[in-house]
């Protein structure tokens, strides 16, 4: 239950919005007053009476009932005391029933979301930088699908462009098709560096004029191309695997080639497109912004001119009621155009486009993916993490069974946690250590307490006894957990709002440490006889709620570590 919400409704405040009212609503350091404080001194002036006076007005106008137990005025604050034996009920009660949709809801009437993340690149392998557009777009999908949106993944591949030429024009050098069916995605792309590296003006010439073939349709050249598309996408395929990834739609840039010229035809019949130096623009200097670059001077179009046939394409197809963009915040430029000019072209939809920035992934020595710098594959981080936490498992409990595939459980959860724990916009610097780290703040450690309420559950059961609800009085640590448990649904709704899955991976933590606490603090299995079922209800609801926020972020829990 939303008791902030709860509490503004049933709070009249002239000239307040309840919006307002539940936004003011805090939880207090000291919890010994209340569970929820309302400060009053922010409605002084509006209602020109004192803080304290405004407090004791509303307190003696309130009426306690089963959701809030107890108010109170206490210098200029409304204090609120929650009914914990109804919070129990109603908490314990829904998590039993809804199980793994507890936390999920209609809100989404089947409105579709647009999500364009990953976008990989063909014939170049993941790197290290891919990892947060993948992550943070597939927990959104999921957060959506959630909440009863029909989201739409979308895998803009980078698929279009003269490296396509130079890939060729090098294979026909240098390549072999039996080394390159070995190699896979990494064959292709020693074969493009090397390209790169050797490269005259005479190959340079070669590539653009294998690209031209490309796009005119020459079958031979046309045939390599999707070859190479071939091998990156069965190289990809494994890695989103790994990561629970899903896309509805690989549609990439190559596909809007012919999608373009009616958009550069709407631009200059609405009298938007300028030429300047040979050129063709759309003037955004009125607007703050540089000139978007609508066609280079030889007639080629850019990567704006392929986003706006595209975001036309998918708003055709989909009528989406959002389209996000997960994409690094170097990026913030070239989407504020691109969004601008939509809006100057009088696309009324232009406003449900939405960039969804990131910060930058890199290891603890600074390497990280970029065109000179060291690059370090996606796929090596993972195996990595995966290795590594072997190695710890088998350390803490060699006679665990499955270890390889628990082990994979929590290397990719470390992986996938590591990119979603801080706020999107942050950079991040990921340590093996601090990802795999037992007691920190990590996935391992709120999957090392998934395990261990499942222990709990399954000794209960060996034992005989089966979780119930009683009619207690929860104590202090009853009482956080049954809080926290109770939060989940709208922190599943406050990510999706904010596009920010970080929301989720903090709960998770959050939760875990409240139920280590009551864990600790209370005897479950050791308890009388009805206070023991009802901590079992309480220990298996705290599972089912971790599972289905784990799962929302994409990362599987073992049943034992």
């Amino acid at each position: 239950m939303d008791y902030k919400r709860y509490v503004a409704k049933q709070l009249k405040i002239e000239g307040i919005s309840e919006d307002e009212i539940a936004e003011a609503v805090a939880v207090p350091p000291n919890t010994e007053m209340g569970d929820y404080a309302l400060p009053c001194f922010k409605f002084a002036k509006i209602m020109r009476k004192s803080p304290v006076q405004i407090a004791e007005e509303l307190a003696g106008a309130y009426k306690a009932d089963e959701v809030i137990s107890e108010v109170s005025a206490v210098n200029g604050y409304l204090n609120f005391k929650v009914n914990r034996k109804g919070l129990a009920k109603e908490t314990l009660g829904k998590i039993k029933k809804e199980g793994e949709k507890y936390g999920s809801s209609k809100t989404g009437g089947g409105k579709v979301i647009c999500l364009d993340y990953s976008s990989v690149n063909i014939a170049k392998p993941f790197h290290i930088g891919h990892l947060s557009t993948t992550v943070l777009g597939g927990a959104l999908y999921r957060i959506f699908n959630f909440l009863g949106y029909k989201a739409v993944g979308i895998n803009h591949l980078g698929d279009y462009g003269t490296q396509f030429g130079k890939l060729i024009s090098a294979y026909k050098r240098w390549g072999n098709k039996a080394e390159v069916e070995k190699g896979g995605i990494h064959a292709i792309n020693e074969l493009y560096v090397r390209f790169t590296n050797e490269a005259d003006e005479a190959m340079e010439k070669e590539a653009r004029e294998y690209f031209r073939l490309i796009e005119n349709g020459d079958k031979e050249a046309n045939e390599l191309f999707e070859w190479f598309k071939k091998i990156t996408l069965a190289y990809v395929e494994t890695i989103y695997e790994k990561l629970h990834i899903k896309f509805d739609s690989y549609l990439g840039e190559r596909f809007y080639t012919d999608k373009m010229q009616p958009v550069v035809d709407e631009l200059r019949e609405k009298g938007l497109l300028k030429e300047s130096q040979g050129a063709q623009i759309v003037d955004l200097e009125p607007y703050g912004m540089s000139p978007c670059l609508i066609l280079r001077s030889d007639g080629a179009s850019l990567y704006a001119t392929r986003d706006l046939a595209a975001a036309i394409y998918r708003k055709n197809t989909y009528d989406f009621e959002k389209c996000l963009y997960v994409v690094a915040y170097q990026q913030n430029l070239h989407f504020k155009q691109v969004f601008k000019v939509l809006e100057l072209m009088g696309k009324e939809w232009s406003k449900d486009l939405v960039h969804v920035a990131y910060g930058m992934v890199s290891l603890e020595d600074g390497a990280m993916s970029t065109r000179k710098g060291k690059v370090v594959w996606l796929e090596d981080v993972i195996n990595k993490c995966v290795e590594k936490a072997y190695r710890i498992i088998d350390e803490k409990n060699p006679a665990l069974e499955n270890k390889e595939a628990v082990a994979e459980k929590v290397g990719i959860g470390a992986v996938i946690f590591g990119a979603l724990y801080n706020n999107k916009i942050k950079d991040i610097v990921f340590s093996y250590d601090k990802a795999l780290n037992f007691e920190g703040e990590t996935s391992v450690y709120v999957q090392y307490t998934c395990a261990r309420a499942a222990s709990v559950l399954a000794k209960a059961e060996a034992a005989g006894y089966k979780p119930a609800y009683a009619d207690l009085q929860p104590c202090a640590a009853e009482f956080e957990l049954l809080k926290a448990l109770a939060a989940f649904p709208d922190t599943v709704q406050a990510a999706a709002n904010a596009y920010e899955p970080s929301f989720v991976a903090r709960y998770c933590v959050d939760t875990a440490q409240k139920f280590n606490k009551f864990y600790l603090d209370c005897k479950i299995l050791q308890a009388e006889e009805g206070t023991r079922e009802y901590r079992l209800l309480l220990t298996e609801a705290t599972l089912i709620t971790l599972k289905n926020a784990l799962g929302l972020i994409g990362i599987g829990v073992p049943e034992k570590m």
